[in-house]
């Protein structure tokens, strides 16, 4: 793969999907196929549309990780609405860089780890449900916040937010895991954003309006 790995196998289908989906599609798709059976029509129609956005909505494709030694890749998909120096954070003391990640309904919606190391917390906390663009969302909204320390003992933290329709954070790892950069930990439904809180002499990469993949761009260069 020269200069980029696969931090997890590649699946074996054509349109990979999250397994956290699978209820949401069974539901839909059973609904359909009982409202065929009553010969509604036109509902029926809404439930076909509704099971391929469901389909849509949790589709898990594959991804290569770039193989650079400091790159910090994105956790998510969506577009940066903060990118900057910040004086306080919640989750780490001092000054640090914050990168803000916002997902639409149409944006991929696993999360991926930004760098290798090991995972030394995960705080969940429960809140209200603003729109995810907005800044008070950060501090407000319900998250879960996940801090890694890397090989070479610096900080990075991440932070699932919930957004105005999201109502499921899903986090796979724990303390004491050990995690690659680009692998999957996770996802957040329906709608939401992403935090990520960098050491301050990282080498930002982004700013406000780009968009990032999740594992395949990178956010900045640890120094």
């Amino acid at each position: 793969m020269g200069n980029y790995i696969w931090s997890d196998p590649p699946s074996h289908t054509a349109f990979p999907l999250a397994k956290a989906g699978y209820p949401f599609i069974f539901a839909a798709a059973l609904t359909t196929f009982v409202l065929a059976l009553l010969q509604l029509t036109l509902l029926s129609l809404v439930g076909l549309a509704a099971t391929f956005f469901i389909c849509y909505f949790f589709r898990d494709p594959d991804r290569v990780i770039p193989n650079s030694d400091g790159a910090v890749v994105s956790p998510a998909d969506g577009k940066i609405i903060l990118a900057g120096a910040v004086d306080n954070s919640p989750f780490c003391e001092g000054r640090v860089l914050k990168i803000s990640i916002f997902m639409s309904v149409f944006n991929v919606h696993v999360n991926r780890i930004p760098y290798e190391g090991i995972i030394k917390t995960v705080s969940y906390h429960p809140g209200k449900f603003f729109s995810a663009n907005l800044d008070k969302a950060s501090r407000h909204n319900e998250h879960n916040a996940v801090g890694l320390e890397t090989d070479q003992g610096k900080q990075i933290f991440f932070v699932q937010i919930a957004g105005l329709i999201a109502r499921r954070i899903i986090c796979k790892v724990g303390e004491g895991d050990k995690v690659v950069r680009g692998q999957r930990f996770g996802m957040i439904c329906f709608g939401s954003r992403l935090d990520v809180y960098l050491p301050l002499d990282t080498n930002l990469k982004v700013r406000v309006g780009d968009r990032v993949q999740a594992g395949t761009s990178v956010l900045g260069d640890l120094a």
